[in-house]
């Protein structure tokens, strides 16, 4: 294996962001996977470099990406490896509020749809859910199918607010919103079928044309009662 010399050792095996960091889907780098905010942590997956880039996955949530070499330098070592702490139920409860605030600010600041985006202002559906729980120290996988398998399979009737609206062109789920209560959700949409970036829209088929095609791909609500434990910690 090839340790590239801009990498520093760690103790623990891990790093954190010293910025805000772009992973991609491969080492070419063109197409964003995700992003690590400040602070998270990376676990390297093989200190071979590809090309430009180096495999690496998030610690938080176990999701992997590409990591151009000239970003290493932005890694520090961390001193102890990731351990998600323990949350109860009650607690994420009381911290619904502060997830919901968080959503409606990150709306009030210019942004638009981006695929992968998980660091503010723009986002990509997904990516806002778990940024608006991460920052109430909740954590969740990254994907909106992801989430969907993650959280609590609930009834119509028992939306709340704070609880996942999920919608699905087909078997797999591939959007997700936050319920806000008398029927209203606030999501991060992309510009081809929705409102290029984050907007609320009504959970019914007597609203607009763009709030109507997402009510007609609804697959079913979720609770999030647990953080996410990677299976790898």
């Amino acid at each position: 294996m090839v340790l590239p010399k801009q990498l520093p050792k760690s103790p623990s095996g891990e790093f954190y962001c010293r910025v805000n960091l772009n992973l991609y889907d491969s080492p070419i780098c063109e197409r964003l996977a995700t992003q690590a905010a400040v602070g998270r942590q990376i676990r390297i997956l093989s200190l071979t470099p590809v090309g430009e880039a180096i495999e690496m996955y998030l610690a938080e949530d176990g999701y992997s990406g590409w990591l151009p070499i000239a970003d290493v330098v932005k890694l520090e070592p961390a001193a102890k490896k990731y351990q998600a702490l323990p949350l109860t139920t009650d607690y994420i409860r009381e911290q619904l509020p502060a997830v919901i605030a968080f959503t409606k600010k990150a709306m009030q600041q210019p942004n638009y749809y981006l695929w992968g985006g998980t660091v503010g202002p723009n986002y990509d559906c997904s990516g806002l859910m778990q940024a608006a729980f991460a920052a109430s120290g909740i954590w969740l996988p990254r994907d909106s199918y992801q989430q969907e398998d993650f959280t609590q399979k609930i009834e119509l009737s028992q939306l709340l607010p704070g609880d996942f609206v999920f919608f699905a062109t087909a078997q797999k789920v591939d959007h997700v919103g936050l319920y806000l209560g008398d029927g209203s959700y606030i999501h991060s949409s992309s510009k081809d079928t929705g409102r290029n970036g984050i907007a609320i829209d009504q959970l019914s088929d007597q609203a607009d044309a763009i709030a109507q095609s997402y009510y007609q791909k609804l697959r079913g609500v979720g609770r999030v009662v647990e953080t996410y434990q990677p299976e790898n910690c």
